[in-house]
Formats: structure tokens, C-alpha cells, sequence
């Protein structure tokens, strides 16, 4: 995406919208009292720069032959996905209100049948690499400029399925595809290190024959570098966002169990007040 604004500007613009994504993340949630709240405070920097700054989509029209595909491979990070397409204009502000309810278009796991601008059904994890390589191949077969961006969670490269795609990516010379990996260290059975140890990560991809920058994924400045580097070109790109669960309300970045967080009723405003105190100038 082409952009007419300063750096500064472009800074401060992709930070509010963090930060409203992760105000809608919180009200989100308050409506189940649970769920995968800290993967989305964590990864809302990387979602702005994504659907704010970096993939070419229409808004107003979610199935445009040339947009970029943008891929939830992990399907239980949806509460942080809407809260994107919210800030994007793809969905209704309004609309957040509903999620998790019969009959809604926002269900807690993400399906593409149901919500605009949800290009996959997320959640059996190490699929969505391998779907993003279809797309990528599809496209080039028909001189489609788009490019595929399959974000995914840091579990998923213990899957075998995970490194055969990465494998096929490099093999076809996948220039449209990029691979956004959260690494927020955190697996639902434990800390990512303690389930299967899987760096050094930067050495693997590169091994692989993919072109790696690896950034801290809080950072919208690092984000704006790390992916003006890795152009589409002749070979896949990743970028390895190192992010940190909860980020944005201290509380729940310490929480031990994090993976999936049960919130007390009093701790919704707690965290809403953690949000504004560290970001004021933020709209919310």
C-alpha cells in the first residue's frame, strides 16, 4: 500500500489504531468473561500495521478479485482478528457487540462462512501456511499481483505441516507470500520453549530459503521497518514478531495462566483504566 504520510504521522495514526483494537478486544470479551484475550492485546500492533498500512483491501468490498489475502491461521485469535476488521472498516463497529452470540457473524473461533474479510476457518493449527501456499500458486497462475499474508501463532511451527509448506514456498519461489508469526512464547500447554524448543528460528527460515527479519512486534516503528524490508520479490518473506501476551495491561501480562484468560468482572475496567493511562493521547 502506497504511503502519502510521514513517518511520524504513520506512527501515531497505526498506534491509536492499536489501541483501539485493543479497547474492542476488552469489550469483547467482557461479554463472554473470558477467552484469548491476551494473544490479541498482544498481537493488536501487528494487526494495525497489517489492515491499516501494509495489505491493499477494500473495505466496502471484502471479496475484490485483487485484494492482498490476509490468513488467520490460528482460528482462537478471532477476537483480536474482528477488532482489525472493525478498525479497517471491513465490519461494523456495532457489530463487535455481538460476538460470541447465537446468530452472530463473529464466532469465538474465526470462520470464513461467517465474517467478511475472513479469508480461512482458523483453528486446526499448521494449516494455514499450506493454504497460504495454494492461494500464492493460485495467483501466480493467474497473473494476479495480490500477495498472501498468513499470520500465525509461534505453536504452529511444531507442526510438520508447517515446514513442508515453508518448504514448497521456497521451492515454487513464492514471492506474494508472507508469514507473520506471533511469538509470544506462550502455548496452551505452557511456555513454547518447554513444549518443543524451536529456534533458532531465524537460522531455520533462512534454511528453508526464506528471506527473515525478526522485530519486536510492540514496536509500530520496528513493525513500518521490518515489513518495508521484505518486499514481495522472487522468494518468501517472514517476519518474526516477538510479542508479549496481555501487552498494554500489566496485570495480565504477569498472569501465569495466560494462554486462555478468565477475567474477574471487576478486572474489565482495570484493564480499560491500564490501556488509558498508557496510551492518554489514544481515543478511547
Amino acid at each position: 500500500m502506497t504511503q502519502t504520510v510521514d513517518r511520524s504521522t504513520r506512527v501515531a495514526d497505526l498506534a491509536a489504531a492499536a489501541d483501539r483494537i485493543r479497547h474492542h478486544i476488552l469489550d469483547m470479551g467482557e461479554v463472554q468473561g473470558q477467552g484469548y484475550v491476551g494473544q490479541g492485546l498482544g498481537f493488536a500492533d501487528v494487526l494495525a500495521v497489517i489492515y491499516k498500512d501494509l495489505a491493499n483491501i477494500r473495505p466496502e468490498d471484502p471479496e475484490w478479485f485483487d485484494r492482498d489475502r490476509v490468513l488467520l491461521s490460528m482460528g482462537h485469535y478471532a477476537i483480536a482478528e474482528y477488532a482489525a476488521l472493525a478498525e479497517a472498516g471491513v465490519i461494523g463497529v456495532e457489530e463487535l457487540e455481538t460476538y460470541g452470540s447465537d446468530d452472530s457473524r463473529l464466532p469465538m473461533s474465526g470462520m470464513s462462512t461467517y465474517t467478511p474479510g475472513m479469508e480461512i476457518s482458523g483453528g486446526s493449527l499448521g494449516h494455514g501456511l499450506g493454504v497460504a501456499v495454494g492461494m500464492a500458486l493460485g495467483l501466480r497462475f493467474q497473473g494476479n499481483a495480490a500477495r498472501v499474508v498468513n499470520m500465525m501463532s509461534d505453536g504452529e511451527l511444531d507442526e510438520g505441516s508447517t515446514w513442508e509448506a515453508a518448504m514448497a514456498a521456497a521451492h515454487h519461489g513464492l514471492g506474494n507470500l508472507l508469514c507473520v508469526v506471533d511469538i509470544n512464547q506462550l502455548q496452551a500447554d505452557g511456555p513454547t520453549a518447554g513444549v518443543l524448543r524451536t529456534e533458532p528460528l531465524v537460522d531455520k527460515w533462512q534454511a528453508f530459503g526464506w528471506r527473515v527479519v525478526r522485530v519486536d512486534g510492540n514496536d509500530i516503528s520496528a513493525l513500518l521497518s521490518a515489513f518495508d524490508s521484505v518486499p514481495a520479490g522472487d522468494t518468501p518473506a517472514v517476519v518474526l514478531c516477538d510479542t508479549r501476551i496481555g501487552r498494554g495491561v500489566p496485570f495480565l501480562e504477569t498472569r501465569e495462566k495466560a494462554h486462555f484468560i478468565r477475567i474477574d468482572e471487576h478486572e474489565w475496567d482495570l484493564a480499560r483504566q491500564a490501556l488509558r493511562a498508557a496510551n492518554p493521547a489514544g481515543s478511547n
